[in-house]
């Protein structure tokens, strides 16, 4: 936690003792927080009156609580703590734990006389004794409590912490990490040096972007989030922009069919289809958006491939094209109000002016596979007529390779980067990956956890975009669109289970939706 002046001992004991004993567990929330803003947020708090004691007092008693789930009294636990403010929290917890009956070992990181504000505080109230921090005690242990390091670490870890983290990985002791697991990104979700694997990861309030993005993710074990009594209403005092993709982020604003309606009020989604020899993307594609609700589906086929396109379409009907001029005509008509191009088109220029032509046209366009590919070292081309238009929205869909064609060797995170990859070209973009991360250019983000490692399947990214499309159709805001097609593509092959192919991520798509309307969506 945040160090803050310590006020008066004995009411900011009392005052944590009012928030409870028993610790209240958050779902995890829509907000996540870089480790600056939960700063941010912990000060917040104290201006609305919660002292920072009481937050740090709550913060140990959640991770002692948490500690009890992994070990009974009488065993041994070791407690990592460090100079900063999670070693505060670490001494909380072994304070609680010393008390109810375990093998405390607490471990400290640094001189006790060096610690400040909170930390020192609750050093002072630990009645047990502090050992210095060495590898070669840490045997025979039931759990480690990691309060080394918090998720603003920005360096490296090295020396002896460094020793101890490679002792504790190799002794396969179960480690409880508070915040974070020590050497860890809480922004970013990297690791630059030596880590902690960690079986538990206990944070406060929010979670961050590094609890979802990968290596964090696997790296913090399951994650759970502890009320520490920080009001909610701070979070209207932060401009957060970043967010755990999920129904609570969309789904107030999912276009559910209405008994009123009809299938023209559904919208008209295009999907463009590649020549004779590269069709099956595209009716991938068209499958993703018929289910994802579109009222019409249409393949725009190039004339070589009209004859196989048709042995295989029933619902979704087929229009022949010749070239951008042809592809401009079908979208002419407005009520064709959303378009996937890309998948199995071929890459050069014939991809770059059907592209054109697309994005020249009122509809909503989503970009994929050789579309993107095709704008390799020329995004300033693409920016052009993206700028250019004056209704729609513009999704990009590109996996890493294909993004990296695109924008070039953007640093920073892969947040950062779908960020800037955003800003630049001025259209909404999906970054496909285990982390998938959708931005659009104001900065907003959503991270999406839910994709299981078998959805790393040929042409699933097919039927991504066509879910998109489908939903962009019917209206969806192009960030909303995205983000909820991530998520429930991610849903329906989790629920399928292992053995899936993309074939099956449409027909399945009706099981996870009948479990969003109902408010049901376990995955």
């Amino acid at each position: 936690m945040d160090g803050h002046p310590v006020p008066d001992a004995d009411v900011a004991e009392r005052e944590a003792s009012a928030l409870g004993k028993e610790t209240i567990w958050l779902e995890g929330g829509l907000e996540l927080l870089t480790p600056g803003e939960m700063g941010r947020a912990d000060r917040l708090a104290v201006a609305h009156g919660v002292p920072s004691l009481a937050l740090v007092e709550a913060a140990g008693q959640a991770v002692a609580d948490a500690a009890r789930r992994f070990v009974r009294p009488g065993q041994r636990v070791a407690v990592l703590c460090g100079p900063g403010n999670n070693g505060g929290d670490g001494f909380v917890a072994a304070r609680l734990l010393k008390r109810a009956s375990y093998d405390v070992r607490l471990f400290l990181a640094g001189e006790r006389t060096a610690l400040k504000g909170d930390a020192a505080e609750m050093a002072r109230r630990f009645d047990g004794k502090v050992r210095p921090l060495d590898p070669f005690q840490l045997e025979s242990l039931n759990l480690v409590i990691d309060g080394l390091f918090g998720a603003g670490l920005s360096r490296p870890i090295d020396g002896v912490a460094a020793e101890v983290i490679a002792a504790v990985n190799a002794s396969g002791t179960p480690v409880l990490a508070i915040d974070v697991p020590s050497g860890l990104d809480g922004a970013t979700g990297a690791a630059s040096g030596p880590v902690l694997q960690a079986a538990e990861t206990i944070t406060f309030f929010r979670r961050k972007p590094g609890h979802l993005l990968f290596p964090g993710r696997a790296l913090c074990g399951s994650v759970r989030v502890a009320d520490i009594g920080i009001p909610p209403r701070v979070l209207s005092e932060i401009p957060v922009r970043t967010f755990a993709n999920g129904p609570a982020l969309w789904g107030e604003r999912f276009p559910w069919p209405s008994h009123g309606g009809h299938k023209y009020a559904r919208g008209h989604a295009v999907v463009v289809s590649g020549p004779q020899h590269a069709t099956g993307a595209a009716r991938l594609g068209a499958r993703g958006a018929l289910r994802a609700g579109a009222g019409l589906v249409t393949v725009a086929s190039p004339l070589d491939a009209v004859t196989v396109n048709a042995a295989h379409l029933t619902a979704i009907m087929l229009k022949p094209f010749e070239g951008p001029e042809g592809l401009a005509a079908i979208l002419e008509d407005v009520r064709k109000n959303a378009v996937l191009i890309g998948p199995g088109g071929g890459v050069g220029e014939p991809m770059r002016r059907l592209v054109e032509a697309a994005l020249r046209s009122p509809a909503s366009v989503v970009l994929d596979a050789d579309a993107l590919t095709s704008f390799a070292g020329d995004l300033a081309r693409l920016r052009t007529v993206i700028a250019g238009r004056s209704s729609g929205s513009v999704v990009l869909t590109p996996h890493d390779g294909e993004f990296a064609r695109l924008f070039g060797s953007l640093s920073g995170s892969r947040l950062e980067r779908a960020r800037q990859g955003a800003a630049e070209s001025g259209a909404v973009v999906l970054l496909k990956g285990s982390d998938t991360v959708v931005a659009a250019p104001d900065r907003r983000a959503s991270i999406n956890a839910n994709a299981p490692p078998w959805l790393a399947a040929a042409g699933s990214g097919d039927v991504l975009g066509g879910i998109i499309t489908g939903l962009l159709a019917q209206g969806m805001e192009a960030f909303d669109a995205a983000s909820a097609a991530a998520w429930l593509h991610g849903a329906a092959a989790a629920d399928f289970g292992p053995g899936l192919i993309a074939e099956d991520l449409p027909e399945h798509l009706p099981v996870v939706l009948k479990r969003l309307r109902q408010g049901k969506p376990s995955i």
